[in-house]
């Protein structure tokens, strides 16, 4: 949920009035979503999905990865920016939900450019030996600082990360933070701001956005 979203619903919807519109399929998917499963918050949104197809449009990536998969929304939206002869490899560890995002993956027109994997990101990381043009992480929070340190190795000067859900909240502003996943996005996002191999902003956007590109 975006802060707009929840303290101001008449300015969540003047942004969303005008951005770019939501392809048929996302908007499909979205309402799925919210239908079918438990938590429908998690999924990455209008705004959010309209940021990531315009970066990588920017980008035009060869090589993309994804954490947190969900269901499949942002995956889709990532999609749109690809190379004719690009990949995304999108990281996934609920096989109860990979129903949903196989169906709309199958049904998309970048169903070839998606390698869909139930995987633990860091098992997956410490084996690859892929470069990645463009990197999403929107998974368990716990891990962020860690998953930082795993993706440096595998960007190059140009890659773009972005990581979602940095401001949880708010929570980022509590000086002791008792919760862990407060304590580790706060860590994630100062480990940025102080890494010098990285140029960073953190986008107000929805829950907060940490954009960095490798210099």
């Amino acid at each position: 949920m975006s802060f707009f979203e929840e303290k101001n619903p008449e300015m969540d919807r003047y942004l969303e009035n005008h951005a770019s519109s939501e392809p048929e399929n996302l908007k499909k998917l979205r309402r799925e979503t919210f239908q079918k499963t438990t938590q429908p918050h998690m999924i990455s949104g209008y705004q959010q999905g309209r940021l990531l197809t315009i970066v990588s449009k920017m980008l035009n990536p060869k090589n993309v990865l994804e954490i947190g998969t969900f269901t499949g929304y942002a995956t889709l939206c990532l999609a749109e920016g690809l190379s004719s002869d690009g990949k995304i490899t999108t990281l996934d560890v609920n096989e109860d939900l990979a129903y949903l995002p196989k169906k709309y993956f199958s049904e998309s027109e970048f169903s070839n450019q998606i390698d869909f994997k139930i995987q633990d990101a860091k098992e997956f990381l410490r084996n690859t030996d892929g470069v990645f043009d463009l990197i999403f992480i929107d998974a368990d929070k716990e891990n962020y600082a860690e998953y930082f340190r795993l993706i440096k190795p595998r960007t190059k000067s140009g890659s773009v990360v972005l990581f979602d859900n940095v401001l949880w909240y708010g929570k980022v502003l509590e000086a002791n933070p008792k919760q862990k996943s407060t304590q580790v996005i706060k860590e994630l996002n100062d480990l940025v701001a102080k890494d010098e191999d990285f140029e960073n902003l953190i986008l107000p956007l929805r829950d907060g956005v940490n954009f960095l590109r490798r210099k």
